[in-house]
């Protein structure tokens, strides 16, 4: 583009300054006028005002709007002043009343979070949208002073949230397994596989039951929903087997056949022969004491692996410092010659212990120098903490174990499976940690100062928690012997 001639540029150029020159004195009119408007407006906002004093939040906007907008145009200064001012006293107004919606409707607002938090605007459009009316009605009736009224709508809209928010829980849990339930019955699944679909139908029941009790706890109705799920699948999969056995295009015999080819298969990868002329349960056995010793020969190998690397790892770096200094190297060798004997000791030891448990009581291993008994054969009562009468002779074997490593350190570990709240799992695993512990003193004669008793709650799970087995291993008192590794 061709310049603008110099007669032309000028005028431009004045007009230029002239506007730059009158936005900077409206930037600080503004600050004069509302610095405090701005305070307030910023306080009434971190408030959460415009929700919990809408009335107040919606009188102070508009007058802010007003002042704002007579600055701009060159109104008299006073009205602008007025304005700001006004603005500023409903701001104020807007935020204490925030504040005591905020102590009012505290209840309210905790149930319309946790609705929220578990996608109630979306799973219970409805519900929510009653209850976001009820909330509305609370805080106008709060902010005109009638408590009275705004209590009773408090009530109304508590309820509403809190159904709404179960409703959308078992949305998102329950649906997919009503579906299959649904599909089965269209299916007539249940004239085919009832005892399997009644399964099915009852974890349902159980799983919403669960959550109609106690709906924060998600992970026993989740599991409930999961099982349910699968026998419903289960269900639909066997009618259609019976089906084709009624119809005769499967007879009994060959169905029989097809189930057993699998357990031919895992008995040749096992290197097991598939003796089945009586039935499964013998195999069966044979094959799950198979796959236990082969978890526990890992368990081991592992282990001394482990351990292995350390002892290497500790020599070469004992080394090291002894041929970097020559002063001192004999007493220095001998102090490692010390520790080797004591972990050569311990290793003993601890071949010692693990013969004294069977399968049944405990699982014995190693984790460095500690000896770690996993008390699989103890056991409580449901939601129980005091031991059992048929305890006692596995803690007798415990006491034995603990005397092989004179002077050693016990920790009694608790541990729960992912039922029940955080909180209720982590005090009843310490409880049991602690009735142990107590025993130990009382009937073991263990000193207090050797025992330390620790609650984990369903923190620290060793196996799979969906499934009823994994569990059981969950729930497990664990008691680690740290050796004195001081020469004897």
């Amino acid at each position: 583009m061709a310049s603008l001639p110099s007669f032309v540029r000028s005028p431009l150029l004045a007009l230029f300054v002239l506007g730059a020159g009158f936005a900077v004195a409206q930037d600080e009119l503004h600050d004069t006028f509302f610095k405090e408007a701005d305070a307030a407006r910023a306080a009434a906002e971190a408030a959460n005002a415009s929700l919990l004093a809408p009335r107040s939040y919606s009188a102070a906007t508009k007058d802010y709007a007003a002042a704002d907008a007579g600055l701009n145009r060159g109104r008299n200064i006073e009205y602008v002043r007025n304005k700001a001012g006004s603005a500023e006293d409903h701001f104020r107004t807007a935020t204490i009343a925030a504040g005591l919606a905020k102590t009012v409707l505290s209840q309210v607002m905790k149930s319309r979070q946790d609705a929220a938090n578990a996608k109630a605007p979306d799973m219970s459009p409805e519900i929510w949208d009653k209850a976001q009316r009820e909330f509305g009605l609370a805080i106008r009736y709060l902010e005109r002073g009638d408590l009275k009224s705004a209590k009773r709508k408090d009530i109304s809209a508590t309820s509403l949230y809190r159904d709404a928010e179960l409703i959308a829980i078992k949305a998102q849990y329950l649906t997919e397994t009503r579906r299959l339930l649904t599909d089965a019955d269209r299916a007539r699944v249940g004239r085919y596989a009832p005892i399997t679909l009644g399964k099915a139908k009852q974890l349902l029941a159980e799983a919403e039951k669960e959550l109609n009790e106690n709906r924060y706890d998600t992970d026993r109705p989740r599991n409930l929903a999961r099982q349910a799920n699968y026998e419903a699948k289960h269900a639909i999969y066997l009618s259609e087997v019976v089906r084709d056995v009624r119809d005769k295009d499967l007879t009994v015999e060959q169905l029989v056949l097809q189930w057993e080819e699998p357990l031919n298969m895992i008995s040749g990868a096992a290197d097991i022969v598939p003796v089945m002329s009586e039935g499964h349960a013998e195999l069966t056995a044979e094959l799950v004491t198979h796959i236990e010793n082969q978890r526990h020969e890992v368990q081991s190998l592992q282990q001394e692996f482990e351990n292995g690397n350390l002892r290497m790892a500790d020599m070469e770096e004992e080394i090291r410092a002894l041929d970097q200094r020559l002063g001192g190297a004999t007493a220095e060798r001998a102090a490692l010659v010390q520790r080797l004997e004591a972990q050569a000791r311990v290793k003993e030891q601890f071949e010692r212990v693990e013969k004294m448990f069977s399968r049944s009581d405990a699982r014995v291993f190693r984790e460095g120098n500690n000896v770690i008994l996993r008390l699989v054969g103890l056991s409580f009562d449901s939601g129980k903490s005091e031991l059992r009468q048929g305890s006692f002779d596995l803690l007798t074997k415990v006491e034995k174990a603990i005397d092989v490593f004179p002077r050693s350190e016990i920790i009694i570990e608790g541990h729960t499976d992912s039922y029940g709240g955080d909180v209720a799992n982590q005090q009843l695993s310490q409880k049991r940690a602690e009735s142990v512990q107590q025993y130990m003193i009382n009937a073991m004669r263990i000193p207090s100062y050797r025992l330390i008793a620790t609650g984990y709650g369903e923190t620290n799970p060793v196996a799979n928690n969906e499934t009823e087995s994994g569990r059981a291993r969950n729930r497990r008192i664990d008691i680690i012997i740290k050796p004195n590794l001081d020469p004897v």
